[in-house]
């Protein structure tokens, strides 16, 4: 069978430990994964000096250089895996039947980290609000007329990561170039993306030893939270609450991604239908920049009434179908339990779910033995409904109507907001709105990214803290 290894440091290591990931229709093994224990996790993340040397030998050009060739060899390249060598599709293929994610998708997330890798410069460029990357090297330097210095924050940025969507890889791939060597803890049906980007930067040329990659359970996880100077933490509520109050930790939880309109726009809401249903059902929904909810001063009923016809086409289909537009869960089980706790919701009154008019069955779908929960949108007459601020890994959305003036203290924490006015009074409000983390003022689903803007917290600035400096020039 085959076998993913740990890498401590950049070298593959059998543990004695592992784990078996199975094929998500049939059960099937697909994989044995090596398992690090929390011991192993700490004393390896004890010694990691090495590292930083030799990230440091290279300047951030050369370690952008580096990112470029690694994009193409992740995309194209035969790269090790284990004792095997793993093609551009046989990563497709094993990461669509362990993660449920369709062909399609992995190829599109695949794209995703490629052209992040690919342009690495203007990436950066983003994140630093183009900062002369030359300082970093020199540790001080001009900028815009003025002496500045920056001081590393971490020699290792830990990063514990989810199974959803190989896309959200693509956030901390900056941390190379930005000489801070990696700990990733893979999430559990997904270890296929950061071994490969690993095996990429290796191939490309990058030391090896800034890799650590370590499938664990929950004890070894927090080792790497615990024991790393700057860490990622990908989860659910339950999951990423407990560590939102310490700094050392970047929080990537639910989005609550949201579509606004101004009182100008919601009655034109018909020109913004695809929009709607791009910025809900992009990817699977499977991402936390994917709308949770539809809020508009008028019209809501109407509006999703439009997108449940619209969700209504949207079938469940094998995961190597071209057209795939849904992901899999992991078993019947978790898809009905899910789709009751949508129905509890609604038992309790003042929502209703738009789509069940429209969908041919029941909202639980098997195709190829995959298990699907299709789309589903629900009006919700009161703001205060549980489901009007749900969130869940399938494209899921709700509608709610709310006074111009009441609505943005009412919308809660955003990840992503499209605001859809041109009202220059709402424009501002958005603008100054502490729930909203980022805001396209513009016709633009939310599920669109500009990868030169930070995402849920800049990386750089996690990373790195500029400090008071004075001395040579």
């Amino acid at each position: 069978m085959l076998h993913i290894p740990l890498l401590r440091a950049g070298k593959p290591y059998r543990s004695l430990a592992t784990g078996t990931l199975g094929h998500l229709a049939t059960g099937e093994p697909v994989a044995e994964i090596s398992q690090a224990n929390s011991g192993l996790i700490a004393r390896d993340l004890g010694r990691v000096v090495n590292a930083r040397k030799e990230l440091e030998a290279h300047s951030t050009p050369e370690l952008v250089e580096i990112s470029k060739r690694a994009g193409k060899l992740f995309a194209e390249a035969d790269l090790p895996l284990g004792d095997d060598v793993q093609s551009a599709d046989d990563y497709v293929l094993q990461t669509s039947v362990t993660t449920g994610l369709p062909q399609s998708m992995v190829r599109a997330n695949m794209a995703k980290a490629r052209f992040v890798l690919e342009e690495m410069e203007t990436v950066l460029g983003g994140l630093t609000r183009g900062l002369d990357l030359a300082i970093l090297d020199r540790g001080f330097g001009e900028q815009d007329g003025r002496t500045v210095s920056y001081r590393r924050e971490a020699d290792v940025l830990g990063a514990v990561l989810p199974s959803n969507s190989p896309g959200v890889h693509s956030l901390w791939l900056p941390a190379i170039p930005l000489k801070t060597a990696l700990a990733l803890r893979p999430g559990s049906r997904e270890p296929w993306t950061p071994y490969r980007i690993a095996q990429a930067f290796i191939a490309a040329g990058c030391p090896e030893s800034a890799f650590h990659y370590y499938p664990s359970d929950h004890a070894g996880a927090q080792q790497i939270l615990l024991r790393t100077g700057r860490s990622m933490l990908y989860g659910d509520r339950a999951t990423v609450d407990p560590w939102r109050s310490n700094p050392a930790v970047q929080i990537h939880g639910p989005g609550w991604s949201k579509v606004i309109f101004g009182a100008d726009q919601a009655t034109a809401w018909e020109q913004h239908l695809d929009l709607m249903v791009a910025s809900v059902a992009d990817n699977g929904g499977r991402s936390c920049i994917n709308a949770s909810g539809i809020w508009t001063p008028a019209n809501g009923r109407e509006i999703a009434d439009a997108i449940a016809r619209r969700f209504a086409e949207i079938e469940a289909l094998p995961l190597d179908h071209p057209e795939a537009r849904l992901a899999a869960f992991p078993s019947r089980a978790a898809a009905e339990s899910l789709s009751n706790v949508i129905d509890s919701q609604l038992g309790q009154g003042g929502a209703e779910d738009m789509t069940a008019r429209y969908r041919k069955g029941d909202r639980v779908a098997e195709a190829d033995g995959c298990w699907f929960v299709l789309p589903t949108v629900v009006y919700c007459e009161d703001a205060s409904h549980p489901l009007a601020s749900a969130e869940y890994l399938f494209p899921f959305a709700s509608v709610v109507e709310s006074p111009q003036a009441e609505l943005l203290d009412r919308i809660g924490p955003s990840l992503v907001v499209t605001g859809l006015t041109g009202d220059p009074d709402f424009q501002r409000e958005l603008l100054t709105s502490t729930h909203v983390e980022r805001l396209n003022l513009a016709a633009m689903p939310t599920s669109k990214v500009a990868w030169d803007q930070p995402h849920e917290g800049n990386l750089f600035e996690h990373l790195y803290r500029q400090r008071s400096y004075q001395g040579v020039a």
